[in-house]
């Protein structure tokens, strides 16, 4: 059976588990794994860009909402600035110092820094910029009504270890535990595997020859 949707999938652990009465705990166990995958995963399929303009009408402009996927922190640039210039980052610590120090004047932002759900553009902008984010996404997550994504195609391998990983501490299993975790394991690491290599070595090979060859 292919395992392509959410309900293959929850179809796939129920057999793996030789149980029919987990219909309600299946779906548990997937989230509880996808949790899972937002902490150990390193895909560049996990890359996402957004724009967002600068909104002087408000109080605080220099404040912008993050995405709601978003994960952590890429590249910040002011793409609507000739050259694109890149944003460096500051810590919450070095940023309230450049907050409240005597160069805080209204200008173009040269840095950024991240709360909760928000990005802070250092120092206040002093007209509308449109800010562009490179950032890690979390995975969107399966659903009755979102039934595949990229990392189910990819690997349902991956799925499927993980939900019945999180299924052994309802089960008490603990038979099986090792079985299930050596193949997350190595489905995990075959992923980040690949995506460094997607990402570093999907380039052609060059033969570069040394300075005594004719």
């Amino acid at each position: 059976m292919a395992i392509n949707t959410y309900a293959t999938l929850q179809t796939a652990v129920a057999n793996w588990l030789a149980r029919d009465d987990l219909t309600t705990r299946i779906p548990e166990f997937i989230t509880l794994a996808e949790a899972k995958f937002n902490r150990d995963l390193r895909c560049m399929q996990m890359e996402s860009r957004s724009t967002a303009s600068v909104n002087l009408a408000a109080s605080e402009p220099e404040f912008i909402a993050l995405p709601g996927d978003f994960q952590t922190m890429r590249r910040v640039r002011l793409s609507s600035v000739d050259g694109k210039p890149r944003l460096e980052f500051l810590n919450g610590t070095q940023a309230d110092e450049f907050r409240y120090g005597t160069a805080n004047t209204a200008g173009q932002p040269r840095y950024f820094t991240v709360f909760g759900d928000e990005m802070e553009l250092i120092p206040t902008p002093d007209i509308a910029y449109t800010i562009e984010m490179v950032y890690r996404a979390n995975i969107a997550a399966l659903s009755d009504s979102n039934t595949t994504n990229w990392l189910l195609t990819l690997a349902p391998d991956l799925y499927l270890y993980a939900a019945l990983m999180e299924s052994a501490p309802y089960m008490k299993e603990d038979n099986r535990l090792n079985v299930w975790s050596a193949g997350y394991k190595h489905a995990i690491d075959g992923l980040n595997a690949l995506s460094m290599e997607q990402a570093y070595g999907s380039g052609p090979l060059a033969i570069r020859l040394s300075g005594n060859a004719p």
